[in-house]
């Protein structure tokens, strides 16, 4: 339980921004027309039975806007890439070429322009239910601390302390609806 107001503030804000740390990692594998290394570096392979992340098994690079290329540092681990970009239905056809994997990344079609900024913005809202969840913890431990005879706190401080939180929820709120509303943007660009 949190004992002051500083505490409370604190702990209140770094679960709001826990929160948008996660929104931008979901942002950033979603496609948009234009191939990126984001769409793929963070997909979980299967390396000896050990869940992976993709860039730490390959260079990934990007030769041409459409296309995306991956040089596997152990050339045993290019079957475990393919069959992860595969099973992570990101729409991408993985050609296995010598010891690298190719994808061409086509381009989107309008449907699936909506369809993508459609998950942008459930990323978004499930982000700002954790948000809000943050801010009605941080408001239950500061009527906790109004109500403990021992704090010394007065009701105005408790007041003063909940209208801090919810500045600070507006605050990634705001960011959160910026960085979905670039997201769709990009989504959209043809």
């Amino acid at each position: 339980m949190s004992t002051d107001p500083d505490t409370i503030l604190l702990e209140a804000e770094d679960a709001m921004e826990k929160g948008v740390e996660y929104l931008k990692q979901e942002l950033r594998g979603v496609r948009s027309g234009r191939a990126s290394t984001a769409l793929i570096e963070f997909l979980k392979v299967d390396y000896y039975g050990a869940s992976t992340e993709l860039k730490a098994l390959a260079a990934i690079s990007v030769p041409e806007p459409t296309q995306l290329l991956i040089k596997p540092f152990d050339q045993g681990a290019v079957g475990d890439i393919r069959k992860a970009i595969e099973a992570a239905n990101l729409g991408l056809s993985p050609v296995v070429e010598d010891k690298s994997i190719r994808i061409n990344v086509p381009a989107l079609t309008s449907d699936r322009r909506q369809q993508l900024v459609a998950r942008c913005k459930k990323v978004g809202e499930e982000t700002k239910i954790v948000l809000r969840n943050a801010r009605r913890d941080a408001n239950k431990h500061a009527d906790a601390l109004g109500k403990d005879s021992s704090a010394h706190i007065g009701e105005d401080q408790i007041a003063d302390l909940k209208d801090q939180i919810q500045e600070m929820l507006k605050k990634h709120e705001a960011e959160v609806d910026r960085r979905v509303a670039d997201k769709s943007k990009e989504v959209l660009e043809v």
